[in-house]
């Protein structure tokens, strides 16, 4: 067997690919209010002790899931998306885990989902808060800023997605599979 050499640097294991889709398991719907707490409460320190609100009770969460072969591994991102009036669709409390934030896909993949599967359910317009600092990723996917606002004592953007780059998704419970794409 063949030593690595004292300057190589084993990179941790990060899954092949991903799979986004609507929560369905119990442990899904667990581990994405956990990992939301994580971020937006323990790392960004938005809220405190928890991030739920009354918009919880009705929205659909979405998660993306690292899988390896055909086993379901961690819950590494999540979106929550809601109908707050007919034909009107909003997604928020978008949060990736620390370690998966270098893998560009997760993100896009998770907003891909929640605006897709909201226009198969009647979406004519598809909104979200979103923080400065991001907005100009998701410009990237077709998204127009409608005004700039603070929220949660932070700037945020309110943005609008271009339905006409999201075909709906008819079966978000078997969600999309997203593939690793590193960032260096």
């Amino acid at each position: 067997m063949t030593a690595l050499p004292e300057t190589a640097s084993a990179r941790p294991f990060t899954a092949p690919w991903f799979t986004v889709k609507f929560a369905d398991r119990p442990w899904e719907f667990r581990d994405a209010a956990a990992l939301r707490r994580r971020v937006f409460c323990d790392e960004q320190g938005i809220f405190a002790g928890d991030d739920r609100d009354a918009i919880d009770a009705q929205a659909i969460p979405i998660v993306a899931v690292s899988t390896l072969a055909v086993a379901a591994g961690d819950v590494v991102g999540t979106v929550r998306i809601h109908e707050p009036e007919p034909g009107h669709w909003m997604g928020s409390r978008l949060a990736v885990a620390a370690d998966h934030r270098r893998i560009g896909a997760l993100g896009a993949a998770l907003i891909q989902v929640a605006v897709s599967s909201a226009h198969a359910r009647g979406c004519r317009r598809f909104t979200a808060h979103v923080q400065s600092q991001n907005a100009a990723m998701f410009a990237t996917l077709h998204w127009r800023t409608l005004e700039e606002v603070d929220l949660h004592g932070r700037p945020h953007h309110l943005m609008q997605a271009d339905l006409a780059h999201y075909p709906p998704l008819y079966d978000a419970v078997a969600g999309i599979t997203a593939l690793a794409r590193m960032a260096a």
